[in-house]
């Protein structure tokens, strides 16, 4: 074996680093890092790997989401609960609570979670002065909200 060939055997990859701009279609953008490892060697053939990310910063809630936040709603489907300590298997149907959060955006970027609404609870327990708190996530189908009369 050749000493050219054997110095080739155990050439070592380098890195190359290219810095994208970002492109012209978001507002906020991150730049984005290309790397491009390549093998030196003259034997060897070149392998390329790309890794393009870009992430946008749409902290924005939906008017109509944001609206609902604090909005009294009723469940109007059969949905039960086992989360509950002082009541297990409880069933939400009818029941009165008010939304929290919508959870559709996380760390500023949009998401499409499947129970999205996050709402508070109250239901009396024999034996306490307070009513017990809790939360569950809803779809928007799964309840109706309520006017200020109602």
């Amino acid at each position: 074996m050749s000493p050219a060939i054997a110095a080739a055997r155990f050439a070592t990859p380098t890195t190359h680093l290219r810095l994208q701009p970002p492109s012209p279609s978001h507002h906020h953008h991150y730049h984005s890092l290309r790397t491009a490892p390549t093998i030196t060697s003259p034997l060897a053939t070149q392998r390329r790997l790309s890794c393009h990310v870009s992430v946008t910063n749409d902290s924005s809630l939906s008017s109509s989401s944001s609206e609902k936040i604090g909005s009294k709603v009723r469940v109007k489907v059969p949905l039960r609960v086992f989360h509950v300590a002082k009541s297990p298997e409880l069933d939400l149907n009818g029941m009165i609570g008010v939304v929290k959060q919508y959870v559709g955006v996380w760390k500023g970027k949009r998401i499409t979670p499947n129970l999205p609404f996050k709402v508070e609870f109250l239901i009396p327990v024999e034996g306490q002065s307070k009513p017990v708190k809790f939360f569950a996530h809803l779809r928007e189908g799964e309840f109706e909200f309520l006017t200020s009369d109602q």
